[in-house]
């Protein structure tokens, strides 16, 4: 691990001319101690690496310094098979791996084309942090520790024990077989096996995780893909789903469907607006849906969640009805 730490720190060098200590520190997620014990040993090691005095000064190699850094690790070799995505690398656990191997890639380049390559990635922006309403588009948090050991057991092939929070039941231990994980709207899931059926648990909340020596109980060959799909299909199809008749204003039409767990039927009512019969997970979930349209749609059946969102819209109301 500090052998690839040191590489890092000499490709940033070479691809910034100088950094300071703390600037150093933040790229290489370490204490600015650590950086200049890293600094001692790539001088001890014969890397002309110097320092600047001054407001304005820090470290730097000598110029024209260049060394051969070929291969990458484990772990970076990771990074650019999910590097269609930096939020995918980040949710993976796979953060610091890609840039360490992102800074090997540019290093490798012919001199030339390095501020081109540079300016190029100055020109795309991909998975901003919120969208054109400034609303927060960041995955949900894991503790680095826990997609770490997750991730290992994963590609080890071996048993794991979570400590996992299911919905508002307490925490509970249990251990399970693992596949393989996913993301999906910024949320990453693990799929695995226990006691032979298929589970499917959301990463955000597994409070700790331990991989276990025993290997895993799971074929050798796994097509995620398609057991994604099976899986949905599954939840699609279980509890105590509803069918709603709504109409709904053709500008959201899209934002309804993102939500639903099928589109039954669809016909256009005589003002253009899309009839849909639709349906949601359970009762909550179409309330909820339909609450977020506002009045760009309107529930025709069933008469329950007709007067469920009447009653919802009358408690409103009435709390604004005089100046506060």
């Amino acid at each position: 691990m500090r052998a690839d730490r040191l590489v890092s720190l000499v490709l940033l060098l070479r691809q910034h001319g100088r950094l300071s200590a703390p600037a150093l520190a933040r790229e290489l997620e370490v204490s600015t101690r650590t950086v200049l014990r890293d600094i001692e040993a790539l001088s001890a090691a014969g890397v002309p690496v110097y320092a600047e005095r001054g407001r304005h000064g820090g470290f730097a190699l000598l110029p024209g310094f260049r060394t051969e850094l070929a291969g990458l690790n484990h772990d970076e070799a990771l990074a650019l098979l999910v590097v269609g995505s930096r939020r995918g690398a980040q949710a993976f656990g796979l953060g610091a791996a890609l840039a360490s191997a992102m800074r090997k890639v540019v290093d490798a380049l012919p001199e030339g084309s390095r501020a081109a390559a540079a300016g190029a990635v100055r020109r795309l922006l991909v998975d901003p942090e919120t969208d054109l309403l400034e609303r927060r588009l960041a995955p949900e948090e894991v503790p680095a520790a826990v997609v770490s050991e997750v991730r290992r057991a994963v590609f080890a092939g071996s048993r794991l024990r979570i400590h996992y929070a299911a919905g508002e039941r307490p925490p509970a231990w249990r251990t399970v077989d693992p596949i393989g994980l996913v993301t999906a709207r910024d949320q990453v899931y693990l799929l695995a096996t226990r006691s032979g059926a298929d589970r499917t648990y959301r990463l955000s909340r597994v409070l700790a995780a331990e991989a276990l020596p025993e290997p895993a109980r799971r074929a050798d060959r796994v097509d995620l893909a398609r057991d994604w799909r099976e899986r949905g299909r599954r939840f699609r199809t279980a509890g105590d789903q509803v069918t709603v008749l709504l109409r709904v204003n053709p500008a959201r039409r899209a934002e309804l469907v993102g939500t639903v767990l099928a589109v039954r039927s669809e016909t256009a009512d005589a003002d253009g607006w899309p009839r849909l019969e639709v349906t949601f997970q359970d009762a909550r979930h179409a309330e909820w849906a339909l609450w977020q349209l506002a009045t760009d749609a309107e529930a025709l059946e069933p008469r329950w969640l007709r007067a469920a969102l009447h009653d919802r819209a009358t408690t409103l109301a009435t709390r604004y009805a005089t100046p506060g």
